[in-house]
């Protein structure tokens, strides 16, 4: 039994809280959205890469969405009027993108609260470049991304993303390990050779609640994971399990589920 310290997609989200300012806007960029005021377009699809990801804002030209592409745009918006006056790295924008696009994600993709803690997908958000900042543009953009924190590419998505976990999701796109545990293992799409399998989510406590303390997290998601996997690989008298539970950042962001991992190559 292990557990890591956070499963990909929220890493990549909260890096993207915390990201600073700089001039770079990513590879390959198109002209007349280099530092532009305007909101961006939904629905527009890019190929980026992790460095572009990196970065706060971006201004990679958009491609055709039935050519080869790693991004969608899948939520843009004006900000509220109280970041009219905030610094450009301000925290309370990452919390505010962070809410946005993590429920916005959620309905696009068609997952529910325990798939979008199962998938390989994540999303990035970008907010204008510094010059447009201070020029006084204020909006947000929220691509869905074919990869992970962890990933050193992202792999193609499908023409359009939307609904893409609904019903039974390709195994491509949900999330297995292979290693001798989770925390240590590879995280690889379950469409590749695997020892584990990211199979259920438990609710470890409600939105009110304060953070219950790590130990106490590790305890509950242990023993709830525990009857979790059982019932899931159907009740076998012997059977492996790992899971990954989340920290107080990752609470406050509003995290209350921990995942459950199976031992199993299917």
């Amino acid at each position: 039994m292990t557990h890591a310290r956070a499963l990909a997609v929220l890493l990549l989200s909260l890096l993207l809280v915390t990201a600073c300012g700089g001039t770079d806007q990513g590879s390959n960029t198109d002209p007349d959205l280099v530092d532009a005021v305007a909101m961006p377009q939904n629905g527009l699809c890019r190929v980026l890469a992790p460095e572009d990801v990196a970065m706060p804002a971006n201004a990679t030209e958009a491609v055709d969405c039935k050519q080869k592409h790693t991004a969608e745009t899948f939520a843009a918006g004006e900000l509220p009027a109280e970041y009219e006056d905030a610094e450009y790295d301000d925290a309370d924008l990452g919390r505010y993108a962070y809410q946005i696009c993590s429920t916005e994600f959620a309905r696009f993709v068609g997952a529910d609260e325990s798939l979008v803690l199962r998938t390989t997908l994540s999303w990035a958000w970008f907010r204008p470049s510094e010059k447009a900042w201070e020029k006084g543009a204020r909006w947000y953009r929220c691509d869905v991304i074919g990869g992970s924190a962890t990933s050193t590419s992202y792999l193609p998505l499908p023409e359009t993303a939307k609904g893409l976990l609904a019903g039974r999701p390709n195994d491509k796109w949900l999330s297995c390990a292979r290693g001798t545990s989770v925390a240590a293992g590879e995280k690889v799409p379950c469409s590749q050779k695997h020892d584990w399998r990211a199979v259920t989510t438990v609710k470890i406590g409600e939105p009110e609640d304060v953070y219950p303390s790590d130990r106490v997290m590790e305890s509950r998601t242990r023993a709830f994971c525990a009857t979790s996997v059982k019932a899931w690989l159907n009740y076998p008298t012997e059977f492996e399990y790992g899971f990954t539970f989340f920290h107080e950042a990752e609470w406050r962001a509003g995290i209350r589920r921990s995942v459950c991992w199976a031992k199993t190559s299917e």
